[in-house]
C-alpha cells in the first residue's frame, strides 16, 4: 500500500517495523459534546485505512484514546478545560459528562460502521504514565519547571516543526488568535507537560505529583498510552489535520525526546469537512451531527458514502442537496445489487473474481481512492463474465473495507418488494408462459410484480427499467388493461 506520509510530505509505501503487523494509534475524540459529522469523517476515512490494511492481509493493532481530561478550549496551553466546560453546560461533573458523550460517540460510529479499536483509553486511566515520562524529560534536559507547571523546553530539539515551516515569530501573541502569553515559558514554542493548581484552582480533576496537585498537558497522554500498549515504536498515527500543528507536532517532540530514538514513521491526516460557511465547528452553535441527519430522514450510511466518494485529502463540502445526490446514488447501487438473484444455488467463481479483486486493492493502494474503489463495484455490476454469486461474492468482499451494508441493504430492498408484489397481485395480473420453467416464472414474476408497482407509482423510469433488464434476457412484454403477460423471445 502507499499513501501520502504527512512527515516526508510525500506518497511511500507502506513498510511495517515488525513483518506484517501494524501498530496504529487514532487520536480519539475529547468527550465533552457530541461528535459533529466533521469529526466523523476523519474516523470513517481511518476506519477505512484500518479495513484496507486488514484486507490486504496485515495484522493491525489500533489503539484509540478518549480524552477526559487536560484539553483546553484552544488546543495549546490557554482557555478552559473542554471537560470542564462541558460539566458547566450541563451540571454535572466532569465524569459524568466523559461517560455520556463517550457512549454517544461510540453508537454514532456503529450507526457508521465504524469499527471500535482494539484498545481504547480513557486518559484519566494513566496519570502515572504521564508522571513517569515527565520525570525521565526532566532528568533529560528537555523539560523545566516554571510557575509551578512543567514545560516541554523545544530549543532543545534539532527540529521541532516537523510538519510545517513555521518561524517563532508567527507564534506571536496577538497574530494567532489562540495563542496568549505565558510568561512561565522561555520560548513561545514551548508547551505544558504537567498544569498544577496556578493554572485552574477550581479544576474539577486532579492528582498528587512530584510538582504539586495538577493534571496533564493534552498532548502527553497520547505519547503515554500508544507506548503503553503498543511499545517504543508506532507503524501508524492517525488523526485530522487540524490535529497536525500543535498536537501531533507536540507528540513527536516529548516522545523521541523520552525514548532516545525514532518513533512513528508514517502520519496520515484527514482533511476538514466544511459547511458553505467554512470549517465545521462547535463553537457555533448549533452544529451537525448523525442525530440530526436521523431527525431529518437520512441513513447515517448515506453520510459514509458521501465521505467515501471523495479523497481524504480534499477538503469537503457539506450541503444538504449534495447528501441528496448520495442518497440517490445509494439507492441506485442497491437497486442494482437487489435484481441479482441470491438464490441460484451456483458457487463463485474465484477464479473469475481475482481480477476484480486485485483492481480493487489497486485502488486501496493508491493513497486509498474510496472513489475508484467505489467504481469498481460498478465493473462488478457489469461484468459480463460474472454470474450472479460471483459478483455477490466480490460485493461481499469489497463491502469489508467500504463497510456500507451492501448484501444487507440490497436484502431488505428485495424483501420490499416481495411485500409490494404480494399486495399488488391482488389488482394486477401477470400472465406466463405454459411452458416456463418454475425457476425463471418465479424471478421474471417478481420483476414485473415491481413494474406494476412503478407505473402505478407513476414512475415510468422504472418501469421502463425493468422492462429493458428483462428484454436483455429475451423477454417479451405485452401490457393489457389490469396486468401485462410475458412471452420468451
Amino acid at each position: 500500500m502507499k499513501f501520502y506520509n504527512s512527515l516526508t510530505r510525500r506518497k511511500e509505501v507502506f513498510t511495517p517495523r515488525f513483518d506484517n503487523k501494524v501498530s496504529m494509534y487514532t487520536c480519539g475524540p475529547t468527550v465533552y459534546h457530541f461528535a459533529h459529522i466533521g469529526n466523523l469523517r476523519s474516523y470513517i476515512m481511518e476506519d477505512v485505512l484500518e479495513k484496507a490494511l486488514r484486507y490486504e492481509g496485515y495484522d493491525v493493532t489500533r489503539v484509540m484514546n478518549i480524552t477526559d481530561v487536560g484539553h483546553l478550549a484552544s488546543d495549546a496551553d490557554e482557555g478552559e478545560d473542554k471537560m470542564l466546560k462541558g460539566a458547566r453546560r450541563e451540571h454535572k461533573t466532569v465524569m459524568e459528562i466523559a461517560q455520556f458523550y463517550t457512549d454517544a460517540f461510540f453508537a454514532d460510529c456503529a450507526k457508521l460502521n465504524i469499527k471500535t479499536p482494539d484498545v481504547v483509553e480513557p486518559a484519566t486511566n494513566c496519570i502515572d504514565d504521564y508522571i513517569d515520562m515527565v520525570t525521565v524529560l526532566l532528568d533529560k534536559g528537555f523539560a523545566y519547571q516554571a510557575g509551578g507547571n512543567i514545560y516541554f523546553d523545544t530549543t532543545q530539539l534539532k527540529r521541532y516543526y516537523v510538519f510545517n515551516d513555521f518561524q517563532e515569530d508567527d507564534l506571536a501573541v496577538g497574530v494567532r488568535e489562540d495563542v496568549d502569553e505565558d510568561t512561565n515559558k522561555r520560548s513561545k514554542a514551548d508547551f505544558v507537560l504537567w498544569f498544577t493548581k496556578s493554572k485552574f484552582e477550581d479544576q474539577a480533576l486532579k492528582w498528587d505529583s512530584p510538582w504539586g496537585v495538577g493534571y496533564p498537558g493534552w498532548h502527553i497522554e497520547c505519547s503515554c498510552i500508544s507506548k503503553k500498549h503498543l511499545g517504543e515504536y508506532l507503524d501508524l498515527h492517525c488523526g485530522g489535520i487540524d490535529n497536525m500543528f500543535p498536537h501531533h507536532t507536540n507528540e513527536i517532540a516529548q516522545s523521541e525526546s523520552y525514548l532516545g530514538h525514532e518513533w512513528c514513521k508514517y502520519w496520515f491526516h484527514v482533511h476538514h469537512l466544511n459547511t458553505s460557511d467554512g470549517k465545521m465547528s462547535k463553537s457555533k452553535g448549533e452544529f451537525l451531527t448523525v442525530s440530526l441527519l436521523e431527525q431529518k430522514g437520512y441513513d447515517p450510511l448515506v453520510y459514509r458514502l458521501f465521505c467515501l466518494q471523495s479523497h481524504y485529502r480534499k477538503s469537503l463540502v457539506f450541503t444538504w442537496e449534495n447528501l441528496d445526490n448520495a442518497v440517490t446514488a445509494y439507492n441506485k447501487l442497491l437497486t442494482r445489487i437487489a435484481a441479482l438473484n441470491p438464490d441460484t444455488g451456483a458457487e463463485p467463481n474465484k477464479e473469475a473474481a481475482k481480477p476484480y479483486q486485485e483492481k480493487f486493492q489497486r485502488s486501496l493502494d493508491n493513497d486509498l481512492n474510496t472513489a475508484n474503489a467505489l467504481s469498481n463495484i460498478y465493473d462488478v455490476l457489469k461484468g459480463k463474465n460474472l454470474d450472479d454469486a460471483t459478483k455477490l461474492f466480490l460485493l461481499g468482499d469489497y463491502d469489508t473495507v467500504l463497510s456500507l451494508n451492501l448484501l444487507e441493504g440490497a436484502a431488505k430492498m428485495r424483501q420490499a418488494a416481495k411485500t409490494a408484489s404480494a399486495s399488488a397481485a391482488a389488482d394486477y395480473v401477470i400472465t406466463a408462459p405454459a411452458d416456463a420453467a418454475p425457476e425463471l416464472a418465479e424471478k421474471v414474476h417478481d420483476l414485473l410484480a415491481q413494474r406494476g408497482e412503478a407505473r402505478k407509482n407513476k414512475n415510468w423510469a422504472e418501469s421502463d427499467r425493468i422492462r429493458d433488464e428483462l428484454k436483455a434476457q429475451g423477454i417479451e412484454l405485452k401490457d393489457f388493461k389490469g396486468g401485462v403477460s410475458w412471452t420468451k423471445a
